[in-house]
């Protein structure tokens, strides 16, 4: 019973990241080279680390190994920490009596899906900066500025413009209703959000969103990057096909990806071939050339290689991606920022020049 309540309290209330992760995994490969025995390279880690729910995890999995169980069983215990891939790779190597190899091996391959996260990361964060502060200040001027152009307005004596009525209607809108609207939005906005985790509208959204120009064509690089390069590098170090994907499927949050591997293991249990299968199903969100270089690895007994190239060549589409969605996006947020502000503009100045010029007259 004690071991769920601490897997909880690690995911929940001490998160253990990648680099944490990462940093377990290259610290004990280096230990074991130093000829240090697994369980004592736990323990000395354990000793070293002042992350609180990371000690814990070490300690519970010193206690696990020291006890007797492998390693792959004391890590599989905690989900959240070391996902399917991981695990399926320290099996096969405790299995094959290669643990220091895989080990160093998968601290290679942590470190480039860390930087590869950053990448992504990076990539997004001048677009949502711009957005945020776009819709703070969208929402302070409706709040606090509009409402007060109202009693202005009216005491002009002049016929307004269009664009000013319109301004005004909004204006008295927010003046009124604005809380309410403000309210309904945020009820909105919680309402998609829980809609989309649900089971049946889940997989259409993530369909929709790969389907979306320039935006889809990154999230299925994501995508394909990770789980091309993580089958691969499960093929390299002796993981079967079978197993591989299975690890992937539980790995891939995307449902349409995970309803990719489902077919493509069900297909290959039977006896296909991968490039069989995606071929005569089609899939909309699975590059051409992505099941032609497979079916090329399968013929040559390549796959390894294969996969783990394709994994190479989308994450450098997506290094490429986000290196110019900036230079992408930046125009349209200013032309839709500066169309609004150039409306709000003319329909305030627009009055205030009349006004005036009836004065002079």
């Amino acid at each position: 019973m004690k071991l769920p309540r601490l897997s909880s309290e690690i995911s929940l209330f001490g998160k253990v990241s990648l680099v944490d992760t990462l940093a377990l995994t290259k610290h004990v490969s280096l230990m074991l080279k130093s000829g240090i025995p697994l369980p004592e390279s736990i323990l000395i880690l354990e000793k070293q680390t002042s992350h609180p729910a990371f000690r814990k995890l070490l300690l519970k999995i010193h206690q696990e190994i020291a006890n007797g169980q492998p390693l792959h069983k004391a890590l599989s215990q905690f989900p959240h920490v070391f996902n399917a891939f991981y695990v399926s790779l320290i099996k096969v190597a405790e299995e094959s009596g290669s643990l220091e190899k895989n080990l160093d091996y998968l601290s290679l391959h942590l470190k480039k899906q860390h930087e590869f996260t950053g990448k992504v990361r990076g990539a997004l964060l001048y677009p949502s900066i711009v957005l945020g502060v776009a819709l703070i200040v969208g929402i302070g001027l409706s709040v606090f500025v509009l409402p007060k152009l109202i009693d202005l307005f009216a005491s002009l004596d002049v016929e307004l413009p269009l664009s000013t009525k319109i301004l005004l209607l909004f204006a008295k809108v927010m003046r009124d209703y604005g809380i309410f609207l403000l309210g309904g939005l945020v009820l909105l906005f919680v309402l998609i959000r829980f809609a989309i985790t649900t089971r049946a509208i889940k997989p259409h959204w993530h369909s929709f969103l790969l389907s979306l120009p320039v935006l889809g064509v990154f999230m299925q690089n994501i995508q394909l990057a990770s789980m091309f390069r993580n089958i691969g590098t499960m093929l390299s170090v002796g993981v079967h096909i079978s197993t591989a994907l299975t690890a992937q499927f539980e790995t891939t949050t995307n449902c349409v990806y995970k309803n990719y591997l489902s077919e493509i293991k069900s297909g290959v249990e039977k006896g296909k071939s991968i490039e069989e299968i995606l071929t005569k199903t089609n899939k909309k969100f699975m590059p051409l050339i992505a099941v032609r270089m497979i079916g090329v690895g399968e013929k040559t007994g390549k796959l390894d290689e294969t996969l783990t190239y394709l994994g190479d060549y989308f994450e450098d589409e997506v290094d490429d991606t986000s290196k110019n969605l900036s230079t992408i996006i930046e125009p349209v947020i200013l032309i839709v920022v500066g169309l609004i502000v150039g409306f709000i503009a003319i329909s305030i100045i627009g009055p205030i020049y009349q006004f005036t010029g009836s004065i002079k007259r």
